[in-house]
């Protein structure tokens, strides 16, 4: 899959530096055209958050955090053990030491892709975590989607378009964690997992706590 980036959308530069951009090649190479237009989607609808609440924040980790936030659903970067977000935060991180950034840095990007589906923690830790989410949320079950122009979010859907993500959302993300639907506990990927597989029980953490090895 290969695109030509605009430069602006809905009024948001989209970051142009070497990080950003080679950001960009490896969500196009190991991505697909839905996580690589959700994606862009989401740094846009993020960024325009931050301008409309005067949040400040740094463009470029809240482009790399978006570029890599679902990759971890993805063949290249997916671990047979660990949930896909904790994978995509990783390969973020690893990619963002190669190009030798503070480790305040690396850990902000970290966080903001790690707690990406945690709605109750990340709106409440730094810009970019905050941000992710917001973009995130709105992209995939509309919140927020009143505090947008019609015409901002007609300019960031002709660029990037949705082309049927409703139907294609859920089985997408199922394919990246299917194998592993342990790591799913605690998180709204549960949900997925209840949907696409018939009869799936989720762990419990009230019987986890009443089957614990202690005597009492």
């Amino acid at each position: 899959m290969t695109t030509k980036m605009p430069k602006v959308v809905a009024g948001i530069k989209i970051p142009d530096s070497t990080i950003a951009i080679q950001a960009t090649e490896l969500l196009l190479e190991h991505g697909s055209e839905l996580l690589y237009n959700h994606s862009l989607r989401t740094f846009l609808f993020a960024s325009l958050n931050g301008e409309q609440k005067k949040i400040a924040y740094d463009p470029e980790l809240l482009y790399v955090s978006a570029a890599f936030h679902d990759l971890g659903l993805t063949t290249h970067y997916s671990s047979p053990d660990k949930c896909f977000e904790v994978d995509g935060a990783n390969a973020a991180r690893d990619f963002l030491r190669s190009h030798g950034l503070p480790q305040q840095s690396l850990q902000l990007v970290w966080d903001a892709i790690a707690l990406h589906t945690i709605p109750g923690v990340a709106p409440h830790k730094e810009a970019e975590v905050a941000l992710l989410n917001y973009g995130v949320a709105l992209d995939v079950v509309g919140r927020g989607y009143d505090q947008l122009s019609e015409k901002e979010r007609e300019d960031i859907i002709r660029q990037f378009p949705r082309a049927g993500f409703k139907k294609s959302v859920i089985p997408t993300f199922f394919e990246g964690f299917k194998h592993k639907p342990e790591t799913t506990y605690g998180t709204i990927n549960a949900d997925i997992c209840a949907f696409m597989i018939p009869n799936f029980e989720r762990k419990n953490f009230c019987d986890a706590i009443l089957h614990s090895p202690w005597g009492e």
